[in-house]
């Protein structure tokens, strides 16, 4: 009889984590198809499997959301596996999906697009994406400091080898080179911070360090400082903050423009949850006591990151001709403007408690707009045969649908009205007003406006420069995935509040983010 039971609750483990069985299992057999299958066989086979296995996780991660929010009393709960070191909750399943949406469209626009002078073994590509998603898929589920170091490596080692890819290219080979080797003493940072929290505590447990760090946060006051600020400068560095980025436009200029696509979305996105998460069930409850500065303390850190690198990232990006760096660049203000909602201190008086439907919707908007950006690029990129933005000369008259749809995505990034890019910053905007945090929100509309100079140099080439009258080729994975992101692009800019509503009915602070034992 017990035999039976322990057998139960292991196929109910299981049931459990099926979205993350599901990628190990297809990475696994698609690995040795690649292997099994003649030289001269497309490769775009082993695409369609692995999207196809992130299409199959994405679809039990949404079953499984649905069963906690219409079928069950679980949405009150976290589901807490392997003692307590993995959690099922809504703060996981929606990053999952966020995580595997991007995922899918990126494998989408790969295939059938990626010549074999560009990556040797477009096999090892195509699988390569499934264990890097699987390791955000950890980082976000991780309810202890070693699963979270698990999940980190694993998106990272992938990622280097991603980037340098393409064995033939020194641009991509040194930008892999720079990657791995700051990359690693990011994790070292990481790992240093975790260790003074282990020391503190005893435990890598979140929720028993939670309620050790709260217990002798008096004793322990500098170490808890150096903790946070170690952890702060290596993901800072996974999240290209500023002035953690100097990484970011060799990286993304050297990387294949999917490979670029998936650290903008689905990496970042992966250390800002975590970076959410350990904000919140760590050092949340360190302000509880109004005599306590340390939460006040290091909410302002954040949102001094944040602002740093808002400014940074979009004057950096004012003389860039490079579209991939331009990208880049890009990324770092967005980081910015997603830490805003980590750091707002709730503890202010003004119990702003919208900060992750916030993040979300922006992560979201930045999700479509920045993946469709890279789909579009690796269009001209193709035609034009370089990253310079002159590619995009005289767009318009050659591929005019291609052109709109740029305009779209463009005007997404700069924030303007209809766009998710837009209301996504206005949410922000207003979420940092309602935290008192007013100079905040005029930082980031100050640097929306100035950002606006060099997005908007992509509508000046398309529509105002001449270009050469050669006929721009898309295929049809290509055509998908640029129409599906300019279509959420306005989905999510005329019905914002559709989706915020669903984010906070499925998600609670207390169930989902703050753990405690």
């Amino acid at each position: 009889m017990d035999a039976t039971t322990v057998k139960l609750l292991q196929l109910g483990d299981l049931a459990l984590l099926a979205p993350e069985l599901t990628l190990v299992i297809a990475a696994i057999v698609i690995s040795l198809i690649d292997l099994a299958l003649p030289r001269r066989v497309n490769r775009d086979i082993i695409g369609g499997l692995s999207l196809l296995g992130v299409l199959i996780s994405l679809g039990l991660v949404i079953w499984k959301l649905y069963q906690r929010v219409y079928l069950s009393e679980e949405a009150t709960r976290a589901v807490q596996l392997l003692n307590q070191s993995y959690r099922i909750d809504d703060f996981a399943l929606l990053l999952k999906i966020v995580f595997l949406t991007a995922t899918g469209l990126i494998l989408l626009m790969s295939i059938g697009n990626i010549r074999e002078n560009e990556i040797s073994n477009r096999g090892e590509y195509y699988y390569l994406l499934l264990p890097a998603t699987l390791g955000a898929m950890m980082m976000a589920s991780s309810g202890d400091l070693i699963t979270l170091y698990v999940g980190l490596e694993l998106i990272s080692i992938t990622s280097y080898i991603l980037v340098g890819i393409k064995k033939n290219d020194r641009k991509s080979s040194e930008g892999a080179f720079k990657y791995a080797v700051l990359g690693s003493v990011a994790s070292a940072f990481i790992l240093y911070g975790m260790s003074f929290v282990y020391g503190i505590t005893g435990s890598t447990q979140l929720g028993a360090i939670a309620r050790g760090l709260s217990d002798h946060v008096h004793a322990f006051e500098p170490l808890i400082y150096v903790s946070f600020l170690l952890m702060l400068v290596g993901f800072g560095f996974k999240v290209a903050a500023a002035p953690f980025h100097a990484w970011s436009p060799d990286v993304y200029a050297g990387a294949p423009t999917p490979v670029a696509a998936f650290l903008a979305v689905v990496s970042k996105g992966a250390s800002l949850a975590i970076l959410f998460r350990i904000f919140y069930s760590l050092y949340f409850g360190l302000g509880v006591n109004k005599d306590m500065i340390i939460y006040h303390d290091f909410a302002t850190i954040l949102l001094v990151l944040a602002a740093v690198s808002m400014v940074i990232g979009t004057t950096m990006a004012l003389k860039q001709s490079n579209v991939k760096r331009l990208l880049a660049l890009s990324g770092i203000a967005n980081a910015g403007y997603l830490l805003v909602p980590i750091g707002l201190d709730m503890l202010d008086g003004s119990w702003h408690s919208s900060n992750f439907s916030e993040f979300l919707f922006y992560l979201l908007a930045y999700l479509f707009t920045t993946i469709g950006a890279f789909a579009v690029h690796t269009v001209i990129e193709r035609s034009a045969g370089h990253d310079e933005m002159k590619g995009y000369a005289g767009l318009y008259y050659r591929s005019p649908w291609l052109a709109v749809a740029m305009t779209v995505l463009v005007l997404s990034l700069a924030g303007i009205p209809i766009t998710a890019g837009f209301m996504g910053k206005l949410y922000i905007i207003f979420g940092a007003a309602a935290g008192h945090t007013v100079w905040l929100a005029i930082l980031m509309m100050v640097t929306g406006v100035i950002s606006f100079y060099f997005y908007f140099g992509f509508i000046r080439q398309m529509y105002m420069r001449a270009g050469n009258e050669d006929e721009v080729r898309i295929s049809m994975t290509q055509r998908v995935v640029i129409a599906l992101c300019v279509l959420f692009v306005l989905l999510l800019g005329v019905f914002p509040g559709f989706v915020v509503k669903a984010i906070q009915q499925v998600f609670s602070i207390g169930a989902d983010l703050l753990i405690r034992m």
